[in-house]
């Protein structure tokens, strides 16, 4: 729940002219950073005039706002211009920086410019919002001008935007791109990325800005581990992409590589795709926990290519590079074939997509699946079975119940029919709820 503190400080006529601070303590988990101030501007003096009374307004304090993170840095500062301001990662009232929340102590900058010989009680209000679980649509494989697309990084996160994205990630072939170089558009998230690409292999390195020192290119698959290792070690979320693609199909062995995500959809659903999901079904009956994600590949509009098609659907605790890597990570995510398709929600007690817990006979994975169509098919994928639990016969969302008889995991998908005569296809890929013999910890 949003937390909230008030702060005085007196300040007496002698400290006119000098800079104080006054120390508070940010909490962990925090989303949004509010603070508004109040003190005495302004002393009024009534004066008796032959036709009434005028009250005349007399400038007698003037104090000046900034703030200072745990580091001492400066986050901003706005003089007495502005009594509120806003922080978060995304976006800052004007004159101040966005930036993570760090915990620990943070400091309101104070500058006396003009104090009462009485001196001034300043009042400051505090608001902490905190983060909290949203669902985030994004596209986690795209390109620009710095390789074979033919947007800039600010044209591209505006065309994210309209189509209703809220992150992006640029990943470049080869190149290299810093948090610091990617331009803000308000209300999109970018996230730093490369694609590594090899004649052998396509790998996004998603959230640093140098996942690895040496050049791309590899003689070896000792190279190849070198730069895989040194993205791991760096932090960053390492996908291996479009395994089965024709042209740039993944050749290297995996089970020698690092990585946290295996990209199953890439661009429109076709055959490469439909191979990439049986490989990942594969690996998570023999037992491994890996998060499934898609992305467009998107380099310009085409007949079969848009930015989003398909997208990611993550639950993210805050709109931040962080917290969606983070969910990414951990596999609270699905994939839907547009930024327009249907959503999902898998909940099996307090576990949601990607969580693992303990198996107990008669548990039951509770699932929601909303922006459906007529013809739309839910069905359950666990280690053993299809099952087929519902078809839409119209527009609309469905609530479902699925007992879970067994050790294992359960997913879902939704199946769509895009054009008359074709088969169903995934519209929708969700990540497993994982259900253990032992306990996750164990």
């Amino acid at each position: 729940m949003t937390q909230t503190q008030e702060l005085e400080i007196f300040i007496p006529r002698e400290k006119e002219g000098k800079y104080l601070t006054l120390p508070f303590q940010m909490p962990e988990d925090i989303e949004t950073f509010h603070l508004t101030y109040h003190y005495q501007t302004h002393q009024d003096h009534p004066e008796e005039t032959p036709s009434g009374t005028f009250i005349s307004s007399k400038a007698i304090n003037t104090i000046d706002l900034g703030l200072l993170n745990p580091q001492g840095e400066q986050v901003g500062v706005s003089g007495s211009n502005k009594t509120e301001i806003f922080i978060n990662a995304i976006q800052a009232t004007p004159g101040y920086q966005p930036q993570e929340l760090m915990p620990g102590e943070w400091k309101i900058l104070i500058g006396a410019y003009k104090v009462a010989p009485e001196g001034v009680t300043v009042t400051y209000r505090l608001t902490f919002t905190p983060k909290e679980y949203q669902l985030l649509m994004g596209d986690i494989h795209t390109h620009t001008i710095a390789s074979d697309g033919v947007l800039s990084v600010e044209e591209l996160a505006t065309h994210a935007k309209r189509h209703g994205l809220d992150f992006l990630a640029i990943t470049d072939h080869n190149q290299m791109v810093s948090a610091e170089s990617l331009r803000r558009v308000k209300g999109i998230t970018l996230i730093p990325g490369v694609e590594w690409t090899h004649y052998q292999g396509h790998a996004n390195f998603l959230g640093i800005d140098r996942p690895y020192d040496e050049p791309f290119f590899t003689h070896s698959d000792e190279e190849v581990k070198a730069r895989f290792n040194s993205a791991r070690a760096r932090g960053a979320l390492i996908v291996i992409n479009h395994p089965f693609d024709p042209t740039c199909g993944f050749q290297f062995n995996m089970n020698e590589l690092p990585f946290d995500c295996l990209e199953v959809w890439n661009g429109p659903m076709r055959e490469s795709n439909l191979k990439a999901v049986g490989l990942w079904q594969s690996l998570l009956e023999s037992g491994q926990q890996i998060p499934a994600v898609g992305g467009s590949d998107y380099h310009k509009d085409g007949l079969f290519q848009i930015l989003g098609g398909p997208c990611m659907g993550v639950y993210a605790r805050a709109n931040t590079p962080s917290e969606i890597l983070s969910a990414l990570r951990a596999g609270h995510s699905f994939i839907r074939f547009s930024p327009q398709g249907p959503t999902i929600q898998l909940k099996a007690d307090e576990c949601q997509m990607g969580d693992a817990k303990l198996w107990e006979a008669g548990q039951i994975v509770h699932i929601e699946a909303a922006g459906l169509i007529a013809g739309d098919i839910v069905q359950v994928i666990n280690q053993s079975e299809e099952t087929v639990l519902f078809q839409a016969h119209s527009e609309g969302h469905v609530k479902l119940n699925f007992p879970v008889k067994a050790p294992g995991f359960v997913r879902v998908e939704i199946l769509r029919t895009f054009l008359p005569g074709l088969p169903p296809l995934p519209a929708l890929i969700s990540n497993p709820i994982y259900f253990l013999e032992e306990t996750p910890d164990q």
